[in-house]
């Protein structure tokens, strides 16, 4: 599906457009020295979502904020898109960009999958892995059957235009969710997600078949530092789309995943967010980002 980014024809407030894969997209940089952390997001967010914490980190190294393309202030494309062109798109960007590898990237829940999958494809490229509450391509395969049948339906729904009245509620909530981000990206990230809520939906459309697929069939990640932090605490939006019983039984395989992730390499480890939830993990807890961020670059450096 065509995703129309409302911001794509804009300047971004903070970074510049880079020419990668064919497309214009949205790169910011902060701090020096390497290795650069590299930022990927969750489906539904973008870049500038993680201002707060990418300035901390621009305290220690290069810094990096990107968006995928029909995403963000990057320009439009059909979503969903499969992990290798992600991949190959964020590869190209950051040789233009002139950010020079290795990377520690730092990717949230699909943006674990790309980072995993970056780093399976790229893996002299990568000097760690943070993986915040990461997407796993068996969470199907282990998830109770009332999930797969929802997951089906909603896989097949088309999601209607909000109305101007439900803009208008959900603009106080937003603009009191963005208080603390620098007012140069508060008011535009406020609109971006007013008017761009359905690119989320759409672009982790073929996460459980065509992406999970791509991780299992890629070669086995590199002997890189690998921290997964599993966030286990209220998230408002799952808590909105699962029964409570239903969503425990799905933390619990989501738990037991990443365990099991991080154990597959022989310098990963499991840490676990009781007071985080999934989608703002960054904001509810940076410092446990931040913190794990730190021993990768220690690790890395050494």
């Amino acid at each position: 599906m065509p995703d129309r980014s409302p911001t794509a024809a804009v300047a971004p407030p903070l970074g510049r457009l880079y020419e990668a894969g064919g497309r214009r997209l949205m790169l910011h940089r902060s701090g020096q020295g390497g290795p650069a952390v590299v930022f990927l997001p969750g489906s539904a967010l973008v870049g500038l979502d993680y201002v707060n914490i990418h300035e901390r980190v621009a305290e220690l190294t290069t810094s990096v904020l990107y968006d995928r393309a029909g995403t963000g202030w990057s320009e439009p494309a059909d979503l969903p898109r499969t992990a290798a062109e992600v991949t190959g798109e964020l590869h190209d960007l950051l040789r233009t960009a002139g950010v020079p590898a290795p990377y520690v990237l730092a990717g949230h829940s699909l943006g674990g999958a790309y980072a995993r999958h970056f780093a399976q494809r790229f893996p002299g490229e990568v000097a760690g892995l943070l993986l915040l509450d990461p997407f796993h391509e068996d969470m199907a395969a282990r998830a109770p059957r009332q999930v797969l049948e929802m997951l089906e339906q909603m896989k097949n729904q088309e999601l209607p235009e909000a109305t101007e009245e439900q803009i208008e509620a959900s603009r106080g909530p937003v603009e009191e969710h963005f208080k603390t981000w620098p007012e140069r990206v508060r008011r535009p990230l406020v609109e971006y997600h007013l008017a761009a809520w359905r690119t989320g939906w759409y672009e982790g459309r073929n996460l459980y078949d065509e992406v999970a697929g791509e991780l299992r069939n890629a070669p086995e990640l590199p002997d890189v530092p690998l921290i997964v932090l599993s966030a286990m605490g209220h998230d408002a939006t799952q808590a909105h789309l699962w029964p409570e019983e239903l969503l425990r039984e799905i933390n619990d395989g989501k738990r037991a995943l990443h365990a099991e992730l991080a154990a597959s390499v022989p310098r990963g480890e499991h840490r676990v967010l009781e007071d985080a939830g999934h989608g703002w993990a960054h904001e509810e807890r940076p410092d446990a980002v931040l913190q794990a961020i730190t021993e990768l670059l220690v690790t890395a450096r050494h």
